[in-house]
């Protein structure tokens, strides 16, 4: 196994992470438009957000489960080009039910990539897992700010029927990807081999790290969902709101790649549970003070929101070092889920209270991740991805 992080397979599959994040990204900037365009209740939008998670999410699993079995490195350019594909008819489709379907199948592709591209990533992380993994969850991080940051201009110039050339970029990566499938596929080891020396599954430790996902990702989902929708309220532009949208976004990518060498550096556990004290007084501050300071404190939040998506998922391989496809569908998907049904429930209560409550609701559920994330065990790989490391 090689030492160091293979820049070439890792760009490969950075860049994939960046195209399916693209399309999940340019979701909570079109939700202004598509609220204007079908007079859409707070609900109604977070629906279309509980779309994308499920979708994206729930089935996150299977497809890891298929990982692990058969192998499915297909899925790779495939989950591009359908996320892609997905996200770029959401706008032109008439009727809100066929712009559920379409926000629908852009997240099946999304659930395609993530499993199979994180367990590739992981073995070309190399002995340098959480800092390969942060550059992976990186391109995703970014693919995000790019998908806020290139939509609204798009729409802004061409109605949303210039949605359609957001598929542009993500079935071009599909393309690349397509080319270097051969080449990646000398990173993922014979299956008979695969299961050797890894150590045991803890699939307790697991649960409570999906716990502390989850409430995360109320935070997370929270923000991406209302950030624009909150600024507009406040009698700013849509165009403003999703420049913040992808300046949390942009900072959250920048967090990622500081988290994972402090965590390969300093452990795993004391940089999320450092990540998870520091969120909720940000993301107070941007609500009630606002200004300059809010945007500041939005954008750090961003880091600990975000930064630590890398840790978390080298966290779950190696609570999980047998079924390395599961791990990674299960802490990229099945607890994000958890988010994007919150994002409904938050929805419903801007609906009957107000905006701002809700967003208060996201500043307090990282302190219940506090408490899951305290109990967590350490993380042991014995597997050949990292033999004989401890992180604590």
């Amino acid at each position: 196994m090689q030492a160091r992080i293979d820049k070439r397979a890792m760009g490969a599959l950075a860049g994939g992470h960046l195209a399916t994040d693209f399309a999940g990204g340019a979701l909570p900037a079109l939700l202004p438009f598509l609220v204007d365009r079908y007079g859409l209740s707070y609900t109604l939008a977070g629906l279309l957000v509980l779309a994308s998670a499920l979708s994206s999410s729930v089935i996150q699993p299977l497809f890891g489960i298929w990982s692990d079995r058969r192998g499915a490195i297909w899925l790779l350019p495939g989950g591009v080009a359908v996320a892609g594909i997905g996200i770029a008819l959401a706008g032109v489709v008439p009727g809100y039910g066929l712009v559920v379907c379409c926000v629908v199948l852009s997240g099946l592709g999304v659930a395609a990539y993530h499993p199979e591209g994180s367990k590739v990533a992981a073995y070309a992380s190399g002995r340098r897992r959480a800092s390969g993994m942060s550059l992976f969850a990186v391109g995703g991080n970014l693919g995000y700010a790019l998908g806020a940051i290139v939509a609204t201009p798009l729409v802004l110039v061409f109605g949303l029927r210039g949605g359609l050339l957001l598929a542009v970029p993500c079935l071009a990566v599909a393309a690349m990807l397509c080319v270097l499938l051969p080449f990646l596929t000398t990173f993922v080891p014979d299956r008979a081999d695969s299961g050797a020396n890894v150590g045991e599954d803890r699939v307790g430790a697991l649960v409570l790290l999906l716990g502390v996902i989850g409430f995360r990702s109320v935070a997370w989902f929270g923000l991406i969902t209302f950030v624009p929708l909150w600024e507009v309220s406040l009698g700013r532009s849509e165009a403003y709101g999703n420049r913040l949208l992808a300046l949390m976004l942009l900072a959250g990518g920048i967090g990622t790649l500081a988290a994972g060498p402090a965590a390969d550096r300093l452990g795993r556990r004391p940089v999320l549970l450092a990540s998870l004290v520091a969120t909720p007084p940000l993301i107070l501050t941007f609500v009630a003070v606002g200004g300059i300071p809010g945007v500041i404190a939005l954008a750090l939040a961003g880091v600990c929101v975000i930064g630590t998506f890398g840790v978390t998922m080298v966290m779950s391989q190696e609570y999980l070092p047998r079924h390395l496809g599961v791990a990674s569908g299960l802490s990229i998907g099945l607890s994000i889920g958890l988010g994007g049904i919150a994002a409904v429930g938050l929805g419903a209560l801007a609906d009957s209270v107000d905006l701002r409550t809700a967003l208060y609701v996201c500043a307090a559920a990282p302190l219940l991740a506090i408490g899951l994330g305290a109990l967590l065990p350490p993380t042991r790989e014995r597997s050949r991805l990292a033999p004989e490391l401890v992180a604590p």
